[in-house]
């Protein structure tokens, strides 16, 4: 089978970035007989697994970008070089020949259900996609939970609910504890971490609302910050909290492994990396009662109402203050995510690619 890929995010340190780069690496070690074209636009600096077939378009990113929109060319099955079916991996904007059928990822609809969270730039670039249309012609729809499906047939998308398939991610090989080596240190670790970025939709203003009240209410534990956005300056400068600004893998795992708790006020999420990562580490989150958060943890987290500061805020000073509840949710959400690895992930889409070759 050939597959061509969209693979434009490769490299961007964002979310989707990281999903591809690591869905990527398991395709093609876990798939070793098919071939695997990368597509990439022409000035995008990338490295691909060994096994990978790379392609450049003969435009660069924004060229490439109002080309499609505007005229539905290039053709990524084209630029492969010919393929039995196309996977994109996020809406974008991208166009596929009608003889070659793709498959769609979906990770959620927070573009469609809070366009005010993103900017004038990132509402162009979704209103180009045409996500909606996209998706009524995909062969088939893969969404990284059940959370995201429900949304999905809730908002009345084009699609047959037969098309949707749920494939969970996975934490990050990169910066997920070693098997057999330790993990985070819960009883003498100092400080509470925030990872991710730093946007509306990752309730940042919530969480600074909160750090100020439960510093009020005693807290002394510090927070640090990983991650980078336009509303840095809402935490920079908070008593108690550290900006750390965008960390290298190793020193993401070392962060991971060293810290109380998680924080993560999410007021949108389709799958949540930073929670299933920090649990690889027994490292508890504190989590905005988001149904996907049930989904992937259960009920190995200490949850709180969204948007809800004053509730945050009271378990911030609970988890800082509880090492007990801490090695037991830690050691809950280690257990939870235990099954969720890539090889897994990688498996069932390749399932899911291989029932859309067959339809051609």
């Amino acid at each position: 089978m050939r597959v061509a890929i969209d693979a434009r995010h490769l490299g961007q340190g964002r979310g989707i970035a990281r999903y591809l780069e690591q869905m990527l690496a398991a395709l093609v070690a876990g798939f070793p007989d098919d071939d695997w074209v990368a597509v990439v636009p022409r000035d995008r600096e990338t490295t691909v697994p060994e096994g990978v077939e790379l392609q450049r378009s003969a435009f660069p990113s924004k060229a490439l970008v109002a080309s499609v929109a505007i005229t539905g060319l290039p053709r990524i099955d084209r630029l492969a070089r010919g393929a039995d079916v196309a996977w994109i991996p996020a809406p974008a904007p991208a166009a596929c020949g009608r003889k070659t059928p793709y498959v769609l990822t979906i990770h959620d609809l927070s573009f469609e259900l809070a366009p005010e969270d993103f900017t004038s730039y990132e509402r162009l670039w979704h209103r180009a996609a045409r996500p909606r249309r996209l998706a009524a012609r995909a062969a088939e729809v893969v969404v990284d939970s059940d959370a995201t499906r429900r949304a999905l047939l809730d908002e009345q998308w084009p699609v047959d609910p037969a098309r949707v398939t749920v494939v969970q991610a996975a934490p990050s090989a990169a910066v997920s504890a070693d098997p057999n080596g330790p993990t985070g240190d819960l009883a003498s670790s100092g400080y509470l971490l925030y990872v991710g970025a730093l946007e509306p939709r990752k309730g940042i203003e919530t969480l600074a609302e909160a750090i100020v009240e439960a510093r009020a209410a005693g807290l002394r534990t510090p927070l640090l910050v990983v991650g980078e956005g336009r509303l840095s300056a809402i935490l920079d400068g908070l008593p108690g909290v550290r900006m750390m600004g965008r960390q290298s893998d190793v020193e993401l795992k070392e962060l991971y492994s060293g810290a109380l708790a998680l924080v993560m006020p999410s007021t949108l999420e389709g799958f949540g990396f930073p929670p299933v990562e920090a649990a690889t580490h027994g490292v508890p989150s504190l989590v905005s009662n988001l149904p996907v958060f049930e989904e992937t943890l259960g009920k190995a987290v200490l949850s709180f109402p969204v948007n809800n500061s004053a509730a945050l805020a009271k378990a911030l000073v609970l988890i800082s203050g509880d090492v007990k509840l801490r090695a037991k949710l830690g050691g809950e959400a280690r257990d939870a995510v235990r099954e969720l690895t890539w090889a897994s992930t990688a498996q069932q889409l390749h399932s899911v690619l291989a029932s859309a070759a067959g339809r051609r």
